[in-house]
C-alpha cells in the first residue's frame, strides 16, 4: 500500500485529491494538512511514502516544509500541487527537494498513476506541464560557473546518464540508450547524486540544463 499525506489549506482540495487516491486499491491517504507546519509533524508520525504538497499556503508554506521534509531520515518523496503550471514558485519547489510538481488540474487517472511513479522514486511531471518545465528551467536559469563546475566533477558516462536524467528518462529508458544494464543505472544516478550533491534525480536533471546538458 502507498501512503500519501495531502497538504492544502483549502478543505475541498483535500476532500478532493483524498477522493481520488482513496479510490485506487493501492493508494491510501494517511493525513491531510492545512499548513506546510502541519505536514511536517504527518510525515514525522505517519512516514508516508509520498506528500503532495500545496506551494502557497499561510503560515509555514510549501517550500519550507519541503525543505524541512527532504532534511529528515529517508524522507518520502514530496510533489509539489500548483494551480498553474507556470507556477514561478515551481523552479524553487524543486531546488528545494521536491521530486517534481502536479497541476491541481491533472485528471484522476493520471493523478493515480503519477503517484505511483513518485513512490518508486522517479519525476513527477504533470503531463500538461512538462514542457512547461522544461523551457522554464532552460529560460529561467542559464549556464552558471557553479553547475558546469559540479557536471565537470563527472566521468563521460556519468555525464550521459546525467543528460538522459535532463530529459526526463526513466532507468529503464537510459540502461536501453546506453547499453547497460538497469542495475548498472541506477549505481551510476545514486553515485552522481552524491557528487553533484543532489537530493534526487529531478534535481540532478535541473543541474543538466544548467550546465548546457540538454538542448531545448
Amino acid at each position: 500500500m502507498i501512503t500519501v499525506v495531502v497538504a492544502d489549506d483549502e478543505p475541498m482540495v483535500c476532500a478532493h485529491l483524498r477522493t481520488i487516491l482513496d479510490s485506487a486499491d493501492d493508494l491510501s491517504v494517511v493525513a491531510s494538512a492545512r499548513d506546510g507546519a502541519e505536514a511536517v509533524e504527518a510525515v514525522v508520525r505517519y512516514r508516508p511514502d509520498v506528500v503532495l504538497m500545496d506551494l502557497r499556503m499561510p503560515g509555514v508554506d510549501g517550500l519550507t516544509a519541503i525543505a524541512r521534509i527532504v532534511a529528515l531520515p529517508d524522507p518520502p518523496a514530496v510533489v509539489a500541487l500548483t494551480t498553474f503550471d507556470a507556477d514561478t514558485y515551481v523552479i524553487r519547489a524543486l531546488r528545494a527537494g521536491a521530486a517534481g510538481f502536479l497541476v491541481k488540474s491533472t485528471p484522476p487517472e493520471d493523478l493515480i498513476g503519477l503517484v505511483r511513479v513518485a513512490a518508486d522514486g522517479h519525476t513527477v511531471l504533470s503531463p500538461s506541464a512538462a514542457r512547461r518545465l522544461v523551457a522554464l528551467s532552460a529560460d529561467g536559469h542559464a549556464r552558471t560557473d557553479s553547475a558546469l563546475r559540479r557536471v565537470g566533477a563527472l566521468t563521460d558516462r556519468e555525464r550521459d546518464v546525467l543528460t538522459c536524467l535532463g530529459e526526463g528518462l526513466s532507468n529503464a529508458d537510459i540502461a536501453a540508450r546506453l547499453h547497460l544494464a538497469e542495475a548498472t543505472v541506477k549505481s551510476y544516478v545514486s553515485r552522481m547524486l552524491v557528487k553533484l550533491e543532489c537530493t534526487n534525480r529531478t534535481q540532478a536533471g535541473l543541474l543538466a540544463h544548467e550546465a548546457g546538458l540538454v538542448s531545448r
